[in-house]
């Protein structure tokens, strides 16, 4: 029986097999490799994938296209919805390559979910849509960079690797869409995540003003008497100044 894409999931499967082999390229599985699928939909990653790994352990919401994967020798179906799921667990005490193609409504939570179980990961490749990779992988000083990008590069480096247009899926979705590689930090600034968190969503707030009428003000608020320049917006500051920030707040 067809399955029929539900928009409630955000569901846009993959169907363009030069894509495909691009991904999985792109990807490098290796035989015996510990690797996470999310959302692997009708299989057309997860083939390709589970013939280089010899096994593969997929999450699926969908319970139709769960009870399909289930038939499937060389997989481990969790059925869950993603944000349940305790990777670290899941990791069992080795690193886990995570990969899927996200659903757009909900790929920056999914990005916070597994940004606290950085620690069992040993690397990451989503397909997004190219919007939010832009946002991820912006430098400072453009109109990309921004709260995202603050969050996800003080815990991994990363790389747009391949553009994906709308036709490579059925149905089409009406935005472009990008690979992201993700590759956790070997030695990641110590810091309070949720002070970082908090920060720069102050920082960012008002992207159109100088830091000075909001994360000026909620440092004087906490009494920083330290050396930070105000008088940029918040685009203008390096992850690395933030962090910094943030390490002071904390002496």
């Amino acid at each position: 029986m067809k399955h029929i894409p539900r928009k409630r999931f955000g569901q846009h499967f993959l169907s363009d097999r030069g894509i495909i082999d691009a991904i999985v390229n792109a990807i490098h599985p290796e035989a015996h490799q510990a690797m996470v699928e999310i959302g692997p939909g009708l299989a057309a990653l997860t083939q390709p994938l589970v013939e280089r790994l010899g096994h593969l352990t997929v999450i699926e919401l969908d319970r139709d296209l769960a009870l399909r994967l289930r038939l499937h020798k060389q997989l481990t179906v969790v059925e869950s919805d993603v944000l349940r799921v305790d990777f670290t667990a899941l990791a069992a005490g080795q690193k886990l390559r995570v990969v899927g193609n996200l659903p757009y409504n909900i790929s920056t939570p999914i990005l916070f979910h597994l940004l606290a179980h950085v620690g069992a990961i040993e690397d990451q490749h989503f397909m997004l849509q190219k919007e939010v990779v832009d946002r991820m992988v912006a430098s400072p000083a453009t109109s990309d960079y921004g709260r995202l990008s603050v969050m996800l590069q003080w815990r991994y480096e990363m790389e747009n690797v391949l553009f994906v247009p709308p036709k490579s899926f059925d149905p089409p979705p009406r935005v472009d869409s990008a690979v992201v590689r993700m590759v956790p930090r070997i030695e990641p600034a110590n810091i309070e995540v949720k002070l970082l968190e908090k920060m720069v969503q102050v920082a960012f707030s008002q992207r159109r003003k100088l830091l000075r009428h909001t994360l000026g003000a909620w440092l004087t608020e906490r009494n920083f008497a330290g050396d930070f320049d105000v008088q940029r917006r918040a685009e203008e500051v390096p992850v690395e100044e933030y962090l910094q920030l943030v390490m002071a707040l904390n002496s």
